[in-house]
């Protein structure tokens, strides 16, 4: 499959889920963005694809590469804004696709933990984030001590993610399953 018909499943897929659950507008005041919902959700689907991680790798691949088929790209920090204001739809739509892949209904699911450090070490005592809830913590496979938190992410035995959870470090994975 070319990576333009892929951008245009992804488009078309999302797009009708946009079309069938979203049935209030989102947006109550002010102008509506030049780029559609769909569009931004689609570009960090395809982005996150293609190996482009951050906000910025995903605008400049899209800027770079398929302007033509996404005419209405705005300026990055619009870009972003609008991405990180989807957070919920995204949400959504992920748990869509888990119940028509039937990755909810199955019975063997595995969950795996991971570190997410909020800072070095020597910056403990100036981080300010997420104080009284970040931890310190170890992680064994890295053999690096941390201050954060512990992600879980819990998938079906295909491999597809179903849940995702974040807690304090010092929670166990079977705890937060």
């Amino acid at each position: 499959m070319l990576v333009e018909d892929f951008i245009i499943y992804v488009y078309c897929l999302v797009d009708d889920f946009y079309q069938k659950e979203i049935t209030i507008p989102l947006r109550t005041r002010g102008r509506e963005p030049k780029l559609t919902d769909p569009e931004v959700i689609t570009m960090e689907i395809v982005g996150e694809w293609s190996g482009h991680h951050t906000d910025k790798g995903i605008w400049e691949y899209f800027k770079g590469y398929w302007l033509p088929l996404f005419p209405n790209l705005p300026a990055r920090s619009h870009f972003v804004r609008q991405a990180s204001n989807l957070w919920k739809v995204k949400q959504l739509f992920h748990q869509y696709l888990c119940h028509q892949l039937r990755a909810d209904t199955c019975n063997v699911h595995l969950i795996d933990g991971f570190p997410i450090e909020l800072c070095k070490l020597t910056r403990v005592r100036k981080c300010k984030s997420f104080k009284g809830y970040a931890n310190y913590g170890y992680c064994a496979s890295k053999s690096m001590r941390y201050y954060g938190f512990h992600g879980h992410l819990l998938v079906d035995e295909r491999g597809i993610p179903v849940e995702f959870t974040l807690t304090a470090e010092n929670v166990d994975e079977r705890d937060a399953a």
